[in-house]
């Protein structure tokens, strides 16, 4: 037995399934990781693969950056936790509203999940009203209003008019979906026409500018003004989900639209590589959570919120991602998808690369999709991602499970050109299958 196959017979006897986030489980087992170094990742067996997939888009910089290994490693000598405030969260609190023109406060959490949570239960808290809107297929961690209709298909999905609130766990609660409304992406006229049958109901539209399932297409910017405009006038709230998307420019996706978000959930790459969640925002809104009012509109609290460890690695991370290192790694990705493309067309094959600065993402489908119902992919196509996926793997390449790619700052043109080739391999080998 391989050392990942004697580790996985051992991981089942406690474990469902033998993991703890079913991301990671491959069959027949999941590899496991020794140590990561810079954009590589050796796995116990002693193979070294380049890492495009960099913990789900967490790692800005790569593994074991220099700089967050001291910081955190000096932190450790004092403590990791404290029933305190330390002064490492009002410098990062700090940085970050300097970032970001739309944030006035901050509040930290211990992940993207809870971030997206605490957003929409403060927009509840401000306007009074219960239901969210979201767009179908956007994916918003594990709550259960936010993963309404993440895995929609087209069994359930309903008209593209009005699409149906779709469960993703069985036991979601029946209520749960009816207060969530499902708008279509890019669509304005949709979109509007199905808000304005809830106009006194919602509290926020929850927005991913560059939504990964949906086909990691970015939101028009007449989309997000139009759904900025319908929110002022039927007093909701504009809420934007960068718990992924805050890696693709300076002060995050955001940063690309001319209208600003009420408030903003971040996660993931604000960590330094440490579980972590922000969600930050106006004033006017944030005051539901100021311990500070005679009466408090959204008692909130985590034991683990803000911990010194974590703010020291993410002031770093942050600090360090600097204009300069945006534009320089958005250049790279740039580069990616334009060399992808002329891969794809050299082997004439039916795909296409989307995304936008930092990411990217391959699809089996000669067009780029437009919506979720477009980048869909049925059971066929899934199998022929998955050999795609496993071509990469077995050829030095991880990629997260929709063939994207999240790169690190640890990255050079070598290591695209050597995805690139890979993929050319793959492309090959799935062509004969595709034109049949």
């Amino acid at each position: 037995m391989s050392k990942s196959e004697q580790l996985f017979s051992k991981a089942i006897e406690y474990l469902p399934g033998g993991v703890s986030r079913n991301t990671i489980f491959r069959k027949p087992h999941p590899y496991y990781a020794d140590k990561g170094e810079g954009c590589y990742v050796t796995d116990v067996e002693g193979v070294t693969r380049i890492d495009f997939a960099n913990n789900m888009a967490s790692l800005i910089h790569g593994h074991a950056y220099a700089p967050i290994v001291e910081a955190v490693s000096a932190q450790l000598t004092k403590g990791s936790c404290f029933t305190m405030a330390t002064e490492s969260e009002i410098d990062f609190a700090e940085l970050l509203c300097k970032r970001v023109p739309s944030f006035d406060k901050i509040r930290f959490v211990n992940s993207g999940t809870e971030a997206v949570m605490a957003m929409l239960k403060a927009s509840r808290a401000y306007t009074g009203k219960a239901k969210i809107a979201k767009v179908e297929g956007a994916y918003h961690g594990a709550y259960d209003y936010a993963e309404v209709s993440q895995t929609a298909n087209p069994s359930n999905w309903g008209d593209v008019d009005k699409p149906n609130s779709t469960p993703v766990a069985v036991g979601t609660p029946e209520k749960a979906l009816e207060d969530v409304v499902i708008i279509p992406f890019n669509d304005v006229e949709r979109a509007i026409n199905i808000l304005d049958q809830h106009k006194d109901e919602i509290a926020c539209i929850l927005v991913d500018l560059l939504p990964h399932r949906v086909g990691l297409i970015p939101a028009s910017d007449e989309f997000v003004c139009a759904l900025r405009k319908w929110a002022d006038d039927n007093a909701s709230l504009l809420v934007f989900d960068e718990v992924i998307t805050f890696r693709t420019n300076y002060a995050g996706a955001q940063q690309n639209y001319s209208v600003d978000p009420d408030l903003t959930a971040m996660g993931k790459m604000i960590g330094g590589g440490f579980p972590t969640g922000a969600f930050a925002g106006c004033d006017r809104v944030m005051k539901v959570l100021d311990p500070t009012e005679p009466k408090v509109l959204l008692p909130h609290s985590g034991t683990f919120s803000a911990n010194p460890v974590t703010m020291t690695a993410g002031y770093i991370a942050m600090r360090d991602f600097d204009q300069e290192a945006v534009n320089k790694l958005n250049a790279l990705a740039a580069y990616a998808r334009e060399e992808i493309t002329k891969v794809i067309n050299e082997v004439g094959i039916g795909a296409c690369v989307t995304g936008a600065g930092t990411m990217f993402r391959v699809h089996l489908k000669a067009q780029p999709p437009k919506n979720y119902r477009e980048a869909y992919m049925d059971k066929a196509e899934s199998k022929l991602i998955s050999e795609l996926l496993d071509h990469l793997f077995d050829n030095g390449v991880m990629m997260i499970n929709t063939c994207s790619a999240t790169l690190s700052t640890a990255m050079t043109i070598k290591e695209i050109d050597h995805l690139v080739a890979t993929l050319k391999g793959g492309f090959e080998m799935l062509l004969p299958k595709m034109n049949k």
